[in-house]
């Protein structure tokens, strides 16, 4: 039975790692920080693999479960608590093409934004409904685009500093 868990925590994984490195790669700064994330998202899912109970879609709960695990990383790290770096196979930070650059111009303004703006922004770029943005932050579906336009406005903005 253990090894079913096993097989079915792995397959989740495998459909879902985008997401969950799209995540990863918003809230932090170099590839130590992604690396660091990301292994402890996968140490959230796997003891909230059980209780999942699939009442929400499973990138629903992935998003939920990354997006409050990023953030209080974050929080964690204004604490100055020192974490070890672990090691993984993909580099995102490895391409340098024209477009790669413009990504990486607004994945920088982006990571300015508050934490919630951030989450919000990145959700709403992975092409989530507003009802599903809404479902993973808590807020209702109408406040979400408001929200967004607001964050919006705040990129623009910056572009322009």
């Amino acid at each position: 039975m253990n090894n079913d868990k096993e097989y079915q925590f792995e397959l989740l994984i495998r459909q879902h790692k985008r997401t969950i490195y799209t995540v990863c790669y918003m809230f932090s700064h170099d590839k130590a920080e992604i690396d660091d994330l990301f292994q402890e998202i996968l140490i959230r899912l796997w003891n909230g693999f059980d209780s999942y109970e699939g009442r929400s879609d499973a990138r629903t709960w992935i998003y939920r479960v990354a997006l409050n695990t990023a953030i209080n990383q974050d929080k964690k790290e204004r604490r100055n608590i020192d974490t070890a770096p672990l090691t993984v196979d993909i580099d995102p930070y490895e391409a340098d093409d024209p477009s790669t650059q413009q990504i990486r111009e607004l994945y920088d303004r982006i990571s300015r934004l508050d934490l919630i703006d951030r989450s919000l922004i990145l959700l709403w770029l992975e092409g989530v409904s507003y009802d599903e943005i809404g479902t993973i932050i808590g807020i209702k579906p109408n406040n979400v685009g408001v929200r967004l336009l607001r964050i919006k406005d705040k990129l623009v903005k910056m572009s322009k500093n």
